[in-house]
């Protein structure tokens, strides 16, 4: 069998086709019921059955991403039966609505073997096309990290051989959860490919070089896949105003020599990126946006950090982007002391500018602050702005919190800094050890116990938060519990 009959096979291969890059609602979504029916007929008319419910487990999967394997199977089953039964010549046209109504019913039935939100018993509460709507906008958080991980090559074919249909099925659902925020013309691009090697090299005589020469031509895809899907995972998270600070504030670890008037521009590009392509169904605008990007910081950083230079050397310019992304903060850099906005800077027209300008001081003078560090400070400058600007006196207001927030900032500053840069630096063990040294030190009246459990904390929050690509809300919530436990002894602006 050639690569081109492979690809012919419906039950594990995603169809090239512009209506693919719809997602299937499993109720009406839209308040023309006539216009859902048409919409997800055509679809179903125009994939076939086959490619349908490839396009259904993947789209779904990535939605709940948090649901089980069976449990998405269920889901997938109810729509694609939907779809079968109710886009036939000469079906009942009341068909469709009737079938989601009674997929619906089943979803608030306390035995649903749907996938499991806390949103449902809120929308189950809700009766008609309201309650449709309410079901169709839940979606799960992404999760916190990727769980899938690609078995050996002789794994992959080994269950390839057992079970085709299955295989591909399981596939689609762990890849598509697993990059659940990955735009969804960059999942079924990665899927297809991924499919169509598995099916070529499995049967090839040669399968080693096969998957060697695959691999290969997929790597720009694999890397755009990770990449967006972490970019959009903290988009998605921060929004567009405190995901450009983010990307600021890293830019302001890597090259501290560089001015806020150059890394400004290139945070809110990449920013602008992920606003216009995470959820665009436009089949090249991230590969294609992101590559514009890259040229971008090239361009400004290469004569300024030899780092950055040495990524930009690449003929692949999505490598060139992934190696940028990697980098690890620059060591401190000597700084004259930075100057403090003023109340009417900061209450002003570009007060917004000046605030992001503070964090950026901040950032570059504390190489090691985890993100999710920065996020926090970012969220209680936005509070404390919001709060002392529309009051009587502002600038009283702003002095008076200011010093509170610093007061609360400083032990955290100076313990997640340390953290991080022991982390980034030291062999795991060998930071543990010292992790477990100094807490014994601060913490000399702690029981044993207590301090093994402490000890796990700080070497979580480590190794989930101290690197690039670090889960945005799982850290955020980290921080948060850390605050939430200096701030039972008083209350904190930060907290």
């Amino acid at each position: 069998m050639n690569k081109t009959q492979v690809n012919k096979a419906p039950s594990f291969v995603v169809a090239e086709h512009p209506c693919s890059l719809l997602t299937i609602p499993p109720f009406p979504a839209l308040s023309g019921r006539a216009y859902v029916r048409d919409k997800v007929c055509q679809e179903y008319r125009m994939l076939g059955k086959e490619n349908f419910r490839t396009l259904t487990i993947i789209a779904n999967s990535r939605k709940y991403s948090n649901g089980t394997f069976e449990e998405i199977g269920h889901l997938v089953r109810e729509i694609v039966s939907l779809a079968e039964t109710c886009c036939a010549d000469g079906a009942d046209p009341a068909c469709y609505d009737a079938g989601s109504t009674a997929l619906s019913e089943k979803s608030c039935s306390a035995d649903s073997p749907f996938p499991a939100h806390p949103g449902t018993a809120e929308c189950c509460a809700q009766q008609g096309l309201e309650r449709k709507l309410c079901l169709a906008a839940l979606r799960h958080p992404p999760q916190p990290l990727a769980r899938y991980l690609q078995p050996s090559d002789t794994e992959l074919c080994h269950a390839f051989r057992r079970d085709p249909r299955q295989f591909a099925d399981r596939f689609l659902y762990e890849y598509s959860s697993s990059y659940s925020q990955a735009p969804l013309p960059v999942l079924l691009s990665s899927t297809r490919t991924f499919l169509s090697m598995v099916s070529t090299c499995c049967i090839s005589p040669a399968p080693i070089a096969c998957f060697l020469k695959e691999k290969l031509e997929r790597k720009t895809l694999s890397l755009l896949t990770l990449m967006s899907n972490r970019m959009c995972s903290r988009f998605s998270a921060y929004g567009k105003d405190k995901v450009t600070s983010s990307y600021l504030t890293s830019l302001a670890q890597k090259v501290p020599t560089a001015s806020f008037e150059d890394l400004l521009p290139l945070a809110e590009d990449a920013a602008e990126v992920s606003s216009q392509c995470c959820d665009s169904v436009a089949e090249d605008c991230m590969q294609k946006k992101l590559l514009e990007h890259t040229a971008k910081v090239c361009t400004a950083l290469s004569a300024r950090d030899g780092r950055f230079a040495n990524c930009c050397k690449g003929k692949n310019l999505m490598e060139n982007l992934f190696c940028m992304l990697a980098l690890p903060p620059a060591p401190a850099a000597e700084l004259p002391e930075a100057p403090e906005p003023t109340s009417k800077e900061l209450c002003g027209k570009e007060g917004a500018l000046h605030a992001s300008r503070s964090l950026f001081e901040l950032a570059r003078r504390h190489p090691s602050l985890p993100d999710a560090v920065l996020a926090k400070l970012y969220d209680s400058s936005q509070k404390l702005r919001g709060e002392c600007c529309s009051s009587k006196d502002p600038s009283a207001c702003l002095d008076s919190k200011r010093k509170r927030m610093e007061a609360e900032l400083s032990p955290l500053l100076e313990k997640a800094s340390q953290l991080c840069s022991q982390y980034t630096k030291l062999p795991y063990l060998e930071f543990k050890k010292r992790l477990r040294e100094s807490l014994r030190q601060a913490e000399p009246e702690v029981s044993p116990a207590a301090l093994e459990q402490l000890l796990e904390q700080r070497a979580s929050f480590a190794s989930s938060c101290c690197l690039p690509d670090a889960p945005p809300l799982l850290c955020a919530s980290k921080v948060s519990s850390e605050l939430g436990e200096a701030c039972k002894r008083e209350p904190c602006l930060l907290g």
